[in-house]
C-alpha cells in the first residue's frame, strides 16, 4: 500500500476513492478503521471512510488519528486527510483540531490546504474558494443545516480553527510550475507556516500541485488534490500502468434510492426521477417521530413497488422547510431521527432482496452503511465527477454508490443503472 486516506464522511470517502482509481491506483475504501489483523484486498490505496465531519472535536481527533495509525501500519508512504470540496466545517472544526493531530504525529513541517474540485465548480483563487461562479458563502452553501458557511476566506477559515500560521500560494505561482510551489512552500514554512493553502483552477493545477507535494507526509484538501498524487509513485516505479472499469457486474436483485440530503443538486435529481415516472414516497421526520412513518412501513411500501422502475424514498426538502423542522425538533433529534429510520429501512431492504442501491447525502450515506454492516467497498466505474459504483466487499453482497449531496447532473438517478452489468 502507498497511500492512505482518511476521510471525514462515507461519501467524501467514495469520491476520493474514485478519483484514485481512475488515476490508476487499486484502490479499496473501509468503514472505519482497519481493525488489527483484517484482510484488506490488494491495493495501491486505502480510503478509511470516518463520520467525524460534524461529531465533538475529540471524537473527530481521536478516530482520525486511530486510522492514520492503522494506515501507517498497512504500509502508507503518505496521508491524505480528505474533507469537503466546500470545506464543510464549524468556526470550531473538524478539519483544523483533525489536521493539527496528524500534523503532529507525522512530524510534518508543512501541509497544504486544497479543496479544489474543478469538475464540480469548486475552485480557490486568491485564497477565496469559489461554488461555480460565487463565492463559498454567497452559495447555497450558506444554509446547509449543519455547517452553514459564512466565509469564503479559506485562509480565515483555516485559521480559526488552528493555532498554527496559515499562508498562501496564489495562482501565479502555481501558473509558474511545481518547482515554483516548491519555492514558495519553503519560504513560508520559514516564515512560520504550517498550513498553505493553494489556489487552483483547473485540472492542470491540481496536477502541478500533485507534483509540489510529492515529499509531504501529509496533505489536507478534497478529492481533487488526489488526482496528481498516483503520478509521484508511477515515476519512481511503485505503481504500474492500470486500465479502470467502465461498467460493474451487479447481484441480481430489486433496485432503489434513499436520499436524505436537502442539497439543491439532490433535489433537482429527486425532481427528475419522479417525472420519469419512478415510485417516490416523501419521508416527513414529524411523521416518524408521531409513529406514524416507520421503518418497516417505508421497507414495505418500497418492497411493493413495481420492480421495473427504481423506488425513492427521500427526506430531501428546501431549507425553509428544514428550518421549520428543526425549530420543532432541535437541530439534532431532526437529522438523528430521519437517519436512524434510514439506517433500519436499509437493513430491510437487503433482506428485502434489493442488491442495487444509490444512496444520496453524506450523513445518510454514513447511517446507510451502519445500518447495513457494511466494512469494506471496492471502487466501481464513475456515474458523475465524485460519484463511483461500489461492490460491497465485507457485508451484504449488493452493489451501492453513496453520493455527496451536491453533486452529480439532474438526470443522476436515471443513467448510474446503465454502468451496472
Amino acid at each position: 500500500m502507498l497511500l492512505g486516506v482518511i476521510a471525514d464522511d462515507m461519501t467524501g470517502a467514495t469520491d476520493v476513492a474514485l478519483m484514485l482509481n481512475r488515476s490508476g491506483m487499486r484502490t479499496v475504501q473501509t468503514i472505519g478503521a482497519p481493525r488489527a489483523g483484517q484482510a484488506l484486498p490488494e491495493a495501491d490505496a486505502v480510503v478509511v471512510a470516518l463520520k467525524s465531519r460534524t461529531t465533538p472535536v475529540a471524537e473527530a481527533v481521536a478516530d482520525s488519528l486511530a486510522a492514520c495509525e492503522a494506515l501507517l501500519a498497512a504500509g502508507a508512504r503518505q496521508i491524505l486527510f480528505k474533507y469537503c470540496s466546500t470545506f464543510d466545517s464549524t468556526a470550531a472544526g473538524n478539519i483544523g483540531p483533525v489536521a493539527d493531530a496528524l500534523a503532529q504525529r507525522l512530524g510534518a513541517q508543512v501541509a497544504i490546504v486544497c479543496p479544489a474540485f474543478p469538475a464540480n465548480g469548486r475552485s480557490i483563487y486568491q485564497g477565496y474558494l469559489f461554488v461555480g461562479a460565487v463565492p463559498l458563502h454567497e452559495s447555497s452553501m450558506k444554509d446547509h443545516p449543519l455547517t452553514p458557511m459564512r466565509d469564503s476566506s479559506l485562509v480565515r477559515l483555516m485559521g480559526a480553527q488552528t493555532k498554527a500560521s496559515v499562508g498562501l500560494v496564489d495562482y501565479a505561482t502555481v501558473l509558474a510550475g511545481a518547482n515554483a510551489v516548491k519555492a514558495r512552500f519553503d519560504k513560508l514554512t520559514g516564515e512560520g507556516a504550517v498550513y498553505v493553502v493553494t489556489d487552483a483552477l483547473t485540472n492542470a493545477d491540481l496536477m502541478v500541485l500533485g507534483e509540489a507535494v510529492a515529499d509531504h507526509v501529509l496533505l489536507t484538501g478534497g478529492s481533487g488534490i488526489a488526482m496528481g498524487l498516483p503520478q509521484n509513485f508511477r515515476k519512481t516505479g511503485l505503481l504500474p500502468a492500470r486500465e479502470t472499469a467502465v461498467s460493474l457486474k451487479a447481484p441480481e436483485g430489486r433496485a432503489g434510492i434513499i436520499s436524505g440530503s436537502c442539497s439543491t443538486a439532490t433535489r433537482a435529481q429527486i425532481a427528475t426521477a419522479i417525472e420519469a415516472g419512478y415510485p417516490s414516497l416523501k419521508v416527513d421526520p414529524m411523521e416518524l417521530v408521531s409513529g406514524r412513518q416507520d421503518a418497516g412501513g417505508l421497507a414495505a411500501w418500497a418492497l411493493e413497488q413495481s420492480p421495473e422502475k427504481p423506488f425513492l424514498l427521500y427526506s430531501s426538502d428546501d431549507p425553509k422547510e428544514v428550518a421549520a423542522i428543526q425549530e420543532k425538533l432541535g437541530r439534532e433529534k431532526a437529522g438523528e431521527t430521519v437517519e436512524s429510520a434510514f439506517a433500519r429501512t436499509a437493513a430491510l431492504l437487503a433482506k428485502g432482496g434489493v442488491s442495487r442501491l444509490l444512496v444520496a447525502g453524506g450523513e445518510t450515506s454514513g447511517a446507510v452503511v451502519q445500518g447495513l454492516g457494511i466494512g469494506m467497498l471496492e471502487i466501481g466505474p464513475e456515474i458523475d465527477p465524485g460519484v463511483p459504483w461500489t461492490r460491497v466487499a465485507e457485508g451484504p453482497e449488493m452493489v451501492i454508490a453513496l453520493k455527496s449531496g451536491n453533486f452529480g447532473a439532474p438526470d443522476f438517478f436515471l443513467k448510474a443503472w446503465g454502468l451496472l452489468r
